[in-house]
């Protein structure tokens, strides 16, 4: 397989295993992250390893523009982009009132406006070949309103949402559009975002295993897939809909509270 793969977020984490998941199977990458010695070091692992092509291009997608920039280096490097893997993202902990304004803008330009802008951007040329597959990392986080985490959860719900829909728009083509919803993950987000030291990080799953099962569901053209450490936790995702939403908002706010 020599599929290319444009992976966001690739240096570490989910990113990171989708990139070496993908490679292993023998397809191209294109990988973007903020660090180019991290992308460095991916590709040169990849390419030694598994003796596939691996470009890189450093990128803050939080930053305005920067997914119309990325597009046109791609397009500037002639690689067709068969997979499109929307996985850059980042979190905050705090009341909304209270956290950097400028910081969840970032995280809005991040998780939303950016991962929607490559969708529109990389979508045409897959609609005219009538061939292509789309992953976007949402979140369990998506499926319910996060006190203390506001923004960052409903950008996840709208990643869901948006996915879903463009999904049943491309009905009639040779195109899939699949959400990854992770629970706690053992990545560098936890850190990043301050959730590490909440009971929601109590029992993270791995990240090769997150990326295990997007990639999967990816190729099988799957709508979601949650993918969260045990039985339990999704049977307590699937019990969410049937909760008074008051005590909903007051256990999320609660298991996001420093232990």
């Amino acid at each position: 397989m020599k599929n290319t793969a444009l992976i966001t977020g690739a240096s570490s984490g989910i990113g990171k295993e989708l990139a070496t998941i993908h490679a292993e199977k023998g397809g191209n990458l294109i990988l973007v992250a903020r660090r180019q010695d991290k992308l460095n070091e991916l590709q040169v692992e990849l390419e030694k390893k598994h003796g596939v092509k691996v470009s890189t291009i450093a990128k803050d997608l939080s930053a305005v523009g920067a997914a119309k920039e990325l597009f046109t280096e791609v397009e500037s490097l002639g690689i067709q982009v068969d997979y499109l893997m929307n996985n850059a993202g980042f979190g905050l902990v705090g009341k909304f009132h209270e956290l950097p304004w400028d910081r969840q803008m970032q995280m809005i330009n991040l998780n939303m406006i950016s991962l929607t802008e490559l969708m529109y951007l990389f979508l045409p040329s897959m609609v005219a070949r009538n061939s292509g597959k789309i992953l976007n990392t949402s979140s369990t986080a998506g499926l319910i309103p996060g006190p203390l985490q506001a923004v960052y959860f409903a950008s996840k719900a709208y990643v869901l949402s948006l996915s879903n829909a463009v999904a049943e728009e491309l009905y009639d083509k040779n195109i899939t559009v699949t959400s990854l919803l992770p629970g706690a993950t053992e990545t560098g987000f936890a850190k990043t975002s301050g959730v590490d030291k909440t009971a929601i990080y109590s029992n993270p799953a791995s990240a090769r295993s997150v990326a295990e099962d997007g990639y999967n569901a990816m190729i099988k053209g799957k709508l979601d897939v949650i993918s969260v450490s045990s039985r339990s936790q999704k049977i307590q995702l699937s019990l969410v809909p049937f909760f008074p939403k008051k005590m909903l908002l007051k256990t999320t706010r609660q298991m996001q509270e420093e232990k």
